[in-house]
């Protein structure tokens, strides 16, 4: 139990007793550094009830808890706030309790209650994935893992969006300029292979633009008559008919896509249950649309197309069948939200892991599925994230300028390598110790750079500074955590076995409150969807450690029982910061 849920019954019978008044509300809030106490109760809100001034309620009430609670040892008044102060034995008694608990902070689901599945990633298979899919990957991830560690069930799956003219332009590129060449002779990732003849389309076609523009058509007539664009634009109806040709090329090259893919996400650190294809589901949805007629949710024009008006909900008509037939995007998802719970029944919610410019379509999409009677439609989120720049500015993925997955990585752990080896504290590794520890610094720099912010915000990512070893940064948190495995290393005697009574010190007692928070801020981070309250949490968590490790000593205590207690704290504290770690998938390194 929390201090909340051990005093708020003790201080509504001390209102009850004192009073007789039954009050069903108590409000708390963490004390102020300046006054002694470790959790503050707020008295304004009672003078409403009980007639008196702040200070005598909070005197009477203190004296109670003093007096009935054992947990309580002291408090204090100032104003309208009375401090309460905790007794050590609590705090003992509680990280007795969590001290050999390696799940601690972490819910074991319930069978019976309903999954949430969390999209992200959702790649076009033209080109590989940058920067931006890092942070969308990187946030679907953690806020999966998050859920999960609050428990519930989790399924983390993917959209590929495999299909369309921006597909077709890079196959019909390779046809032309490739001259047979696949990743194997050319030794690329095939999703650069791939990305390459995507950029070699644009480069045509504006070339060929261009060149009718000079001989006299408009911009907008010299895009559309292009013989690239319409040789493309046949290769697509050519693929919806099913031409055994385009079709085989199609499977070949997105095979490519994949495989590199998947390296990328391997080198990423992140995984998948299952996975959706746009050549699979783009005409799912078509189905519903005659439901949702039926039922009155939609509305057909005189031209035969369907409609549905969201006006009275401040939103406005939203086509969902075009006039031929022909469904829309939103059909399309429509239909693969319905698909999904149909794939797993036990599905009861969703997160779509979806950059801020798709606010509109989401708030659509989830009124429709409402509209059409959907239960599980009330537990959609959109988890909505800004842009990531870096200081060079924004990405053009068609011009070939993208800031490229890959090499980001290889650059951060280049990055991790450098600094490292300035700081020169690796002399005693070997070759293959300082690589995987390069790589651990690097992506845990990376990682932790774009999670720590709220994921609405717009990100200018600085490399340098991500991987800086002081401040709010993923090595600094990495390198307390090295540190406090060496204390353990060094630790020449038995520290298994619980400590005696001792008295704790300020900074052992407030680094157990701080620990104390752990369950809280899963809890808080799984309903509100951000990676950034772990992040900042294991910040705070971590200063605080350094604070203690300033202000004590640990293997240089000469009374046994606090000697023990010190290291066992440390160690819980360890094992706290790679909790929270794995939940943004950062690995932590046993030495530094």
């Amino acid at each position: 139990m929390t201090l909340p849920q051990i005093l708020k019954p003790s201080i509504e019978k001390a209102v009850q007793a004192l009073f007789d008044i039954v009050i069903d509300k108590v409000e708390f809030q963490t004390t102020r550094k300046e006054f002694e106490g470790d959790i503050t109760m707020v008295i304004f809100p009672l003078l409403k009830v009980v007639k008196s001034n702040p200070v005598e309620l909070g005197n009477k009430i203190g004296n109670y808890l003093v007096e009935n609670v054992l947990e309580v040892s002291s408090f204090n008044v100032v104003s309208g706030f009375l401090n309460i102060v905790i007794s050590d034995e609590y705090y003992l008694n509680f990280f007795n309790e969590i001290r050999n608990d390696l799940k601690f902070g972490f819910v074991t689901p319930n069978p019976e209650d309903k999954a949430i599945m969390v999209e992200y990633s959702s790649p076009n298979t033209n080109k590989p994935l940058h920067l931006g899919h890092v942070r969308n990957n990187l946030l679907g991830y953690s806020v999966a893992e998050i859920i999960k560690a609050s428990g519930k069930k989790v399924y983390k799956t993917q959209i590929i969006n495999d299909r369309g003219i921006h597909i077709c332009k890079s196959m019909l590129a390779w046809q032309k300029f490739g001259n047979g060449e696949t990743p194997q002779s050319t030794g690329l990732k095939g999703d650069k292979l791939v990305g390459n003849y995507y950029v070699a389309f644009d480069k045509a076609y504006k070339e060929q633009i261009s060149e009718l523009m000079t001989s006299g058509k408009t911009e907008d007539e010299a895009k559309k008559q292009a013989p690239i664009i319409i040789e493309a634009q046949e290769m697509l109806l050519k693929w919806e008919a099913g031409d055994a040709g385009v079709m085989a090329l199609w499977k070949t090259m997105n095979q490519w896509v994949y495989d590199g893919f998947a390296t990328t996400y391997t080198n990423l650190g992140v995984n998948f249950d299952s996975y959706y294809y746009e050549s699979n589901t783009y005409l799912l949805g078509k189905d519903v649309v005659q439901i949702g007629l039926e039922k009155g949710v939609f509305e057909k024009d005189p031209d035969g197309s369907v409609w549905i008006d969201l006006t009275a909900e401040g939103l406005d008509r939203k086509i969902v069948l075009r006039s031929d037939g022909t469904a829309v995007y939103m059909t399309q998802d429509i239909g693969t939200a319905i698909q999904r719970v149909k794939d797993f029944p036990d599905v009861g919610g969703m997160v779509y892991t979806v950059g801020n410019e798709q606010d509109y379509h989401f708030k659509v999409l989830f009124l429709i599925l409402q509209k059409l009677g959907f239960e599980w439609s009330k537990n959609l989120f959109h988890l909505s994230y800004g842009m990531v720049d870096l200081p060079s500015g924004k990405m053009k993925s068609r011009e070939g300028t993208v800031v490229d997955a890959d090499d980001l990585m290889n650059e951060m752990t280049e990055t991790a390598q450098k600094i490292a080896e300035d700081l020169g504290k690796l002399d005693s590794y070997s070759a293959e110790e300082k690589t995987k520890l390069y790589k651990t610094i690097g992506l845990g720099a990376l990682k932790y750079y774009i999670l720590k912010v709220d994921p609405k915000k717009r990100i200018l990512f600085d490399p340098e500074e991500s991987v800086d070893f002081a401040g709010n940064t993923g090595p600094f948190i990495q390198y307390t955590y090295a540190r406090i495995q060496s204390i353990i290393r060094k630790a020449n005697f038995d520290f298994s076995n619980t400590s005696g009574i001792i008295t704790l010190h300020e900074k052992e007692k407030e680094l157990v409150k701080q620990l104390e928070l752990f369950p809280e801020v899963i809890q808080n981070a799984a309903d509100n969807h951000s990676p950034a309250l772990i992040a900042n949490y294991t910040y705070d968590l971590v200063r605080e450690y350094n604070s203690f490790y300033q202000a004590v000593s640990i293997l240089g205590e000469e009374d046994l029982d606090k000697k023990i207690f010190r290291v066992q704290l440390s160690k819980k504290v360890a094992e706290t910061i790679a909790s929270a770690f794995s939940l943004m998938g950062i690995d932590v390194p046993e030495r530094m």
